[in-house]
């Protein structure tokens, strides 16, 4: 073992002596001189940072005395001057100034350096790397973006940069707000990559603001951006009503109107409601539906107004454009309701009137033996062969022992036998007069109807009127429809849709019906049917009105045991009607 000692104590020292590191010490750290073991940048690095530090690490501690201006040197095409430091192994040269784009330097650590035993770098180390072109702060969103217009008065402004800034650069002077010549105060945070601008009052309406961000505004590594960034906004205008209707202070107003109100600019719909925009009658708030549209916010009365009475319509500040600007003020308007109720509206069915049920040119079905036709008749273009299921007194038209139809008044269709040239001249002209009395509840003949639930009947108690889906289709499925004629005998409804109606829902309690109060009269109500109308295709449940649909009419589903019934008539132009134990009552 003492011989392996001296052997190696014998090599340490021969190296020692070769390296030139010698120390009175060397039993403890004789042959360990210092070298650079890494450096940064590498050597012959590029595209480095121009706020780059240098550093170089050695392999052992140094003597931080040695590690100085003149020992650590860094040159491009002169030397640049720095601040050297020297921490655990690390010697550092942080430049006093940004690199220069695209030019390579030099660093060099001379021999002068030494570790704490003395021992002195053996060789210079040098090693070079070259800056790439400078990576500058960019502005790459803003928001209000540029020429933005309705800007809301309660804006924050923000701009988000390309990378990290520095956020001491962000301030009032490298962040201005200007409306003209005026500057506009507020607060600056920084988060992110964003700046945002929090103005301390609201922004004035209708107004433009110049936003500009100096090139003061730097990185973190403090470089600035190459030009101020400017862009514009114009806030918002007050929204204001330009049109009611009735009209302030407006006379014999009808007692089912709608009243609306036109803004000069969109609004937010969320702040159209019924907190908004009252109607009252004196002290006594008029219940009804609150909807906006494009710019025109509308109040639909849930029962008619009455005769000959002042009532006040209200939209109060709450109302808000789209950008979050309220009214100056509330806006109030007046009118009087007529002091005559309005004339009825008089539908001539002529000789359609006598038909419960009318199959246009491609007949009637009945399926059940519980299909009953009360005080009416059914009628076709057709040939008899195509009604299916039904009897009138003594003449069957191809009924089974399933289904059997009871007819009280009279079967009209073409030949064969039992159809004949007189009977279908009946159904011809009963078809002719359907189609003028389908013509003339239309919305061209009738203009004017509007949607209190958006297609959804269900639910409502609607007073008479004309009624016009705006979405094409009519459904009452949420609940049973009430016509409340509110004492007129005369009271007329008109549901206009230019393409289904449906009654009802799927399952065994699917049924809804159609309830008439206070008068109201089934051969007061009409529906114009676009293409077909289903009626309670799950059974049961009661339908009023005289349904004229171009395209057929059904009743119930095959196998259903509930009775279906209809108050009214159920007329198709073109397509078929098909019913499933169902009564018509014919008013």
């Amino acid at each position: 073992m003492k011989i392996k000692t001296l052997l190696l104590t014998f090599i340490i020292l021969c190296a020692a002596l070769i390296t030139g590191c010698e120390n009175d010490d060397f039993v403890e750290v004789i042959g360990v001189c210092p070298i650079v073991e890494s450096t940064t940048p590498l050597s012959n690095a590029l595209n480095v940072p121009l706020g780059q530090v240098i550093t170089a690490t050695f392999n052992e501690e140094m003597d931080p005395g040695s590690i100085t201006s003149t020992s650590f040197t860094v040159a491009g095409a002169t030397p640049i001057t720095g601040t050297v430091s020297y921490s655990g192994k690390t010697a550092s040269f942080k430049p006093q100034s940004l690199l220069l784009e695209n030019t390579t330097y030099t660093a060099k650590i001379t021999t002068k350096v030494k570790d704490v035993m003395g021992n002195f770098l053996q060789l210079e180390y040098v090693w070079v790397f070259s800056t790439g072109t400078l990576l500058r702060p960019v502005v790459i969103a803003a928001d209000p973006i540029n020429n933005a217009i309705a800007v809301p008065l309660n804006k924050t402004i923000s701009a988000t940069f390309n990378m990290a800034m520095n956020p001491a650069t962000l301030n009032n002077t490298t962040f201005k707000v200007n409306q003209g010549v005026n500057a506009v105060a507020g607060s600056i945070s920084y988060t992110g990559s964003t700046v945002s601008f929090i103005p301390a009052t609201p922004l004035l309406t209708n107004k433009i603001y110049t936003v500009t961000i100096t090139t003061g505004a730097k990185n973190t590594l403090d470089t600035p951006m190459t030009a101020d960034y400017t862009w514009n906004f114009t806030t918002d205008m007050i929204p204001v009503v330009t049109a009611t209707d009735p009209m302030n202070n407006a006379v014999n107003v009808a007692l089912n109107q709608t009243v609306t109100a036109d803004f000069s600019t969109i609004m937010d719909i969320a702040s159209i409601n019924a907190a908004t925009f009252t109607l009252k009658q004196g002290a006594t708030v008029i219940p009804g539906t609150v909807s906006y549209s494009g710019t025109t916010a509308s109040f639909k009365p849930t029962n008619s107004l009455v005769v000959g009475k002042i009532y006040t319509a209200t939209i109060t500040n709450g109302a808000k454009s789209a950008a979050g600007t309220s009214l100056a003020a509330d806006y109030i308007w007046n009118f009087t309701t007529t002091l005559l109720p309005p004339a009825p509206l008089v539908i001539d069915l002529g000789t359609a009137a006598m038909f419960g049920a009318f199959g246009g040119n491609a007949g009637i079905t009945n399926q059940g033996l519980n299909t009953v036709i009360n005080n009416g008749s059914l009628g076709t273009t057709a040939a008899s062969t195509l009604i299916t299921g039904f009897h009138d007194g003594l003449v069957i038209y191809t009924e089974t022992p399933l289904n059997v139809g009871n007819v009280t008044g009279d079967i009209f269709t073409a030949p064969p036998v039992p159809g004949t040239a007189t009977s279908l001249a009946v159904a011809q002209k009963g078809l002719l007069d359907a189609n003028a009395a389908y013509l003339s509840i239309s919305p061209a003949a009738k203009p004017g109807g509007s949607d209190p639930n958006a297609g959804e009947l269900g639910g409502l108690t609607l007073a008479p009127g004309v009624y016009k889906s705006a979405s094409g289709t009519f459904k009452i499925s949420n609940g049973n429809l009430t016509l409340d004629a509110q004492g007129d005998p005369n009271a007329t409804w008109i549901f206009q849709t230019a393409s289904g109606l449906t009654v009802g829902i799927a399952g065994p309690t699917g049924a809804k019906s159609v309830i008439m109060i206070n008068g109201g009269l089934p051969k007061n109500v009409f529906w114009y049917v676009g293409s077909a109308a289903t009626i309670n295709s799950a059974g049961g449940g009661t339908m009023v009105g005289t349904i004229i649909a171009n395209s057929g009419v059904t009743f119930s589903t095959a196998g259903n045991a509930n009775q279906t019934v209809l108050n009214g008539r159920a007329i198709s132009l073109v397509a078929s009607v098909t019913m499933v134990n169902t009564t018509i009552n014919v008013p």
